[in-house]
């Protein structure tokens, strides 16, 4: 590991002890708008003059651009200290919020998404990089717990929060929220956090970025764009043969470098390569009930924005209350078991969500709810604990890096999907009616449930015994 110098370290007690506060404010902001828009989704298609489903990449273009740049987030940090980079990125986050708070159109609402989500790629990684290095390990626990609780509050708080905004006041201020948030952070940022930076880093990986970063960008537009009919099936088949190309040129450059944006020989460990394979494979069938689900409530069955975000709200509520839960039944079914028992449930939950209609009970829809709630997070602590089982600790950073960057991209390809699938059973998507959305979603519904049973073969390479020390040892991941 290269020397850390800390160019301004925290100047006082108070300041070290404001530092996980700030971190977390950050955390939550993050958290909050990958959720608070979902509901919001028909209102907004509404007042922007689209297809319900054409917002899929106002979602998706947020979550790809956490996935391009979390990758150099650390670089970041390194080269220019975490002070700046942690001010520059709430900044870039801020003025995304507001500029999409004033987009007059769908294309620069999701050009501004993408500067959004630039600084929220910065937030979450070197925010966590701070807190390593300011607090002794006994102390890092008790630090690294307390921030991730706005990761659990702020999807619980989301979905009302839309509701409440867009039935009471104006869908602009979903993003205006954010404007006083950041600029109290900019000014703790400049009183309380310190700054860090290695004496001496490596070289950022240029081609790695522009290859990798391209390759997703690219292929998330083929999957936005497929059966919109606005280009033609051979125009989309060389996008997509050119998109692929890219992603395999960084597979074969990786090889050949020696710091590679992203390590990809971290997958030969066993465990690595079956816990981040199968959460890509499983967030794809999932990934996209956060999107699908408003639309199906409100477009489809007829309730307000705060009805659906009521509705929605659950999945946050179970997720969060359940959570001490987690290490006992990893501890008595184990990581391979719970995981393969467990994405199969959830395939067959997608599959029960395509029965609600309009004469399914509130009582029912909540039940449901609750229950994915508690089965998702089951499923997304055991994949993000099984990263580390094995890996050595000075790969740790590394792995880190390419489980949050292939969970944000898994998170952008299953909007994206969501969307695909459901528009292949809608035609003219942007004149169906009700009964129509409503057969489309379960369709779609139906489809990801299936996909998500499908990835449980992923995680049949697991063995009986994998990640047992990090049940005993570590504290689980959460996310």
């Amino acid at each position: 590991m290269h020397p850390i110098s800390a160019a301004s370290p925290p100047r006082s007690v108070s300041s070290k002890r404001l530092l996980p506060w700030l971190v977390a404010v950050a955390f939550f902001m993050e958290s909050l708008d990958t959720t608070i828009l979902n509901t919001a989704v028909p209102v907004v298609s509404e007042a922007l003059g689209v297809a319900p489903l054409s917002m899929k990449s106002v979602l998706a273009s947020y979550t790809l651009s956490l996935a391009v740049f979390i990758p150099i987030s650390g670089w970041m940090a390194d080269r220019f200290g975490t002070r700046r980079v942690f001010a520059s990125a709430i900044g870039l986050f801020t003025l995304g919020s507001v500029l999409c708070g004033v987009a007059s159109d769908i294309h620069l609402l999701v050009a501004c998404r993408i500067l959004q989500g630039c600084g929220g790629a910065m937030m979450v990684p070197v925010g966590r990089l701070t807190l390593v290095r300011t607090f002794d390990k006994s102390e890092l626990i008790r630090a690294m717990s307390f921030v991730a609780i706005p990761g659990l509050i702020g999807p619980m708080l989301g979905p009302i929060a839309g509701g409440l905004i867009v039935g009471y006041l104006q869908w602009r201020f979903i993003f205006f929220v954010n404007l006083p948030v950041g600029i109290a952070g900019l000014i703790l940022v400049y009183l309380h956090l310190p700054d860090y930076r290695e004496e001496n880093v490596k070289p950022l990986d240029v081609v790695g970025l522009i290859l990798f970063g391209s390759g997703v960008a690219l292929l998330s537009y083929v999957l936005e764009i497929f059966g919109e009919h606005t280009l033609s099936l051979g125009e989309i088949i060389g996008l997509l043969a050119i998109s692929v190309a890219l992603i395999l040129g960084y597979g074969l450059h990786a090889t050949r470098v020696a710091f590679p944006l992203l390590d990809l020989t971290l997958f030969r460990i066993r465990t690595f390569s079956a816990a981040v394979s199968g959460s890509f494979f499983t967030r794809l069938g999932i990934g996209g009930v956060p999107f699908l689900l408003p639309l199906l409530y409100q477009v489809g069955l007829g309730f307000t924005p705060v009805q659906s975000g009521l509705l929605i709200m659950p999945q946050a509520a179970a997720a969060m209350s359940t959570k001490f839960l987690m290490p006992k039944i990893l501890d008595r079914i184990g990581f391979r078991g719970v995981l393969i028992s467990n994405t199969i449930i959830l395939g067959i939950l997608l599959m029960l969500f395509a029965t609600i209609g309009a004469a399914t009970p509130i009582w029912v829809i909540v039940l449901l709810a609750f229950g994915y709630g508690a089965f998702t997070s089951l499923q997304y602590t055991s994949m993000n604990t099984m990263v580390y089982a094995d890996i050595p600790d000075d790969k740790a950073s590394n792995g880190s890096s390419i489980a949050s960057t292939m969970q944000q991209m898994s998170i952008s390809f299953g909007v994206a999907a969501a969307g695909l699938t459901t528009a292949l059973f809608i035609p003219a998507a942007s004149g169906s009616n009700a009964g129509e959305m409503i057969g489309g979603l379960h369709e779609a519904l139906l489809v990801l449930g299936g996909f998500t049973l499908l990835s449980t073969v992923v995680f049949h390479r697991l063995k009986r015994g994998d990640g047992e020390n990090e049940t005993r040892q570590k504290d689980l991941h959460l996310g």
